[in-house]
């Protein structure tokens, strides 16, 4: 009976300790599926840098597996061109790798991701999905080129005011008829003055004369006068010797 009754508490302890590794095992074993790197925590967008467009891809991986990225252009669900491929280690914050794309409104690509564990264990190798679609709208606006119009040359024409003074000219300075040149006007308004400046200037009481009226006589009255004076001196001379000659007899 001792036997039997040791038999059944070692039994007993074997299958509590059984149970309990069983939930250790899955414990762990769903915290190992937790922390290992899923198709889930990647995502993909289409974006802008300035005027070039990009696709920027974000692993949220917590474990940081290392995983390659590889995107293509996609044209009636097959691939129609390769875009690029890069590696990226995600982490709980998000990790982001940029691929230049000047991608087209509407256009598709598929996002392909591989990652391996560190035991070699292939964890990822999937698509990420659904496919990327970028938005309607281009990042830089196609404007539309316009020819060239051609200008026409400009034409001078003159002016109402020229118009009307070039006959003016033409009238007011006729060609002289004869060889003879014909004298400037600096000329003929200089000479006169220059006879002026050569005639001799009258004399003061000639100019009083002049100024009255009587220049035209003045020679003549002044002859006579000198004249009589004459005369007259020697009428007195002759006189006063005549007298002291009568006086002496």
């Amino acid at each position: 009976m001792a036997i039997l009754s040791i038999s059944r508490r070692t039994a007993r302890t074997v299958r509590i300790l059984g149970v309990a590794s069983a939930s250790a095992a899955l414990a762990l074993g769903a915290a190992g599926n937790a922390l290992a790197c899923n198709i889930k925590e990647f995502s993909a967008e289409a974006k802008c840098d300035g005027e070039k467009g990009v696709i920027v891809v974000k692993d949220v991986d917590p474990s940081g597996t290392p995983a390659k990225i590889t995107v293509f252009l996609q044209n009636n669900n097959a691939d129609a061109k390769k875009v690029g491929e890069q590696e990226v280690k995600g982490s709980r914050q998000g990790t982001t790798v940029t691929f230049v794309e000047d991608w087209q409104p509407d256009a598709v690509y598929r996002i392909h991701v591989d990652a391996v564990g560190k035991n070699g264990k292939v964890l990822v190798n999937e698509d990420i999905k659904p496919n990327l679609t970028t938005p309607s709208t281009a990042c830089k606006a196609e404007t539309p080129s316009t020819p060239a119009t051609p200008t026409e040359p400009e034409t001078s024409t003159p002016s109402a005011s020229e118009s009307e003074s070039a006959p003016a000219q033409e009238s007011e300075t006729p060609a002289p008829e004869s060889g003879t040149p014909t004298p400037s006007a600096s000329e003929s308004s200089t000479a006169p003055a220059d006879a002026a400046n050569n005639a001799p200037s009258p004399a003061v009481g000639d100019s009083n004369l002049a100024e009255t009226g009587a220049d035209s006589n003045t020679g003549l009255i002044a002859g006579i006068a000198a004249a009589l004076v004459a005369i007259g001196g020697g009428a007195v001379f002759f006189g006063l010797r005549r007298r002291g000659a009568n006086n002496n007899r």
